[in-house]
């Protein structure tokens, strides 16, 4: 009988025909030095040659890769849905097609689960861009942290990892690896833009341990055509909804364990509402859609604001000062103190 994998990698692709190789053969050369990984991917009705290149990968690497085919475009969240339910490994990593993973990487998080058995392991990453230049490096984009708190210790404290994760805010879920366990009866949201940002907030609420390995295990590549590179009215109205599940599930879970409502824990969750609310508002000026169209939209973004923060504006701005976040205040101040009033429809946008 055929042992079960320690892992699964698992790869949805859709029109990446330029990237899909690299990203593949990143994960392929890895493999063996470290076997027992399964790989699937799911090809969903690419309109370029996506599928014949997939076809040809697997023949190159023949048991290695399961490739799978939605039979219609149906979405990054459903594709990725198809593949987790496809899935039979111990742990789960979702791997972007147009991303790659960097050498050691698989190596090093099987060194992290066999050391610690944790339920979630978290990695860095690295920006890559085609023509970086010096301000990228100044940014420091050769390595960014995914998780704000202790490193190559097992955490078993939830609200140290949640508040390391919210203030953080980097909830892509290709920087989680998690047991199959926490995604059970989850899943992303399909049809919807920022799915990373509605599912895995979710997740790491379901998380009892977690490891941050303070590694870039993976090249986060920056291109035209992305989610983020597109912003528009519409995705931007998902954005602002997308923190809405994991604020119920957290109500629900601070019911049972106080200590997840802890003031740090209210600030945590605040702060990353109110960086979406910006993001909604910004992509709202770009958009510049007709203006009973913006105003309806800005209404009902600072409603979803208001409605996933803990904290009032007010005292998010306090909690700003106190840390010493200067420059986060003054971006932030405008906007969130006027959300109350723009949520009632009775004062003009700020961005």
């Amino acid at each position: 009988m055929r042992a079960r994998p320690w892992l699964s990698v698992l790869v949805p692709v859709y029109n990446v025909q330029d990237y899909l190789e690299e990203c593949i053969a990143s994960l392929m050369q890895q493999l063996g030095a470290v076997p027992g990984v399964q790989v699937l991917l799911l090809d969903d009705a690419s309109s370029d040659g996506s599928a014949a290149l997939a076809r040809q990968l697997q023949a190159r690497w023949p048991g290695a890769l399961q490739l799978l085919q939605h039979p219609h475009n149906q979405g990054l969240s459903a594709a990725r849905n198809s593949l987790l339910a496809a899935s039979s490994g111990a742990y789960i990593w979702f791997l972007d097609s147009d991303d790659f993973l960097q050498p050691g990487a698989i190596a090093s998080l099987r060194q992290a689960i066999q050391s610690h058995a944790p339920d979630l392991v978290l990695c860095d990453f690295s920006l890559w861009r085609a023509q970086p230049r010096l301000k990228h490096r100044l940014r420091g984009e050769a390595h960014r942290r995914s998780f704000h708190g202790p490193a190559r210790t097992l955490l078993r404290d939830r609200t140290t990892l949640l508040q390391g994760m919210l203030l953080g805010g980097q909830m892509h879920a290709w920087s989680k690896i998690a047991r199959r366990e926490l995604w059970q009866g989850l899943q992303f949201p399909p049809g919807a833009y920022f799915e990373d940002m509605a599912t895995m907030p979710r997740l790491l609420l379901r998380a009892r341990s977690a490891i941050h390995v303070p590694e870039p295990w993976l090249a986060y590549r920056q291109r035209a055509g992305s989610i983020l590179s597109g912003m528009d009215a519409a995705k931007a109205a998902d954005l602002s909804r997308a923190l809405r599940p994991f604020v119920q599930d957290w109500h629900h879970c601070a019911q049972a364990e106080p200590q997840l409502a802890s003031d740090a824990m209210r600030f945590a969750i605040a702060h990353l509402a109110a960086r979406n609310y910006l993001g909604t508002l910004r992509a709202l000026q770009r958009a510049a859609p007709p203006p009973a169209q913006a105003q309806s939209l800005a209404r009902q973004f600072a409603q979803d604001y208001l409605a996933c923060s803990p904290l009032p504006p007010a005292a998010l701005l306090r909690g700003y000062l106190r840390r010493g976040w200067l420059l986060r205040y003054a971006r932030t101040r405008q906007a969130v103190l006027a959300a109350p009033a723009v949520a009632q429809d009775d004062a003009p946008t700020a961005a």
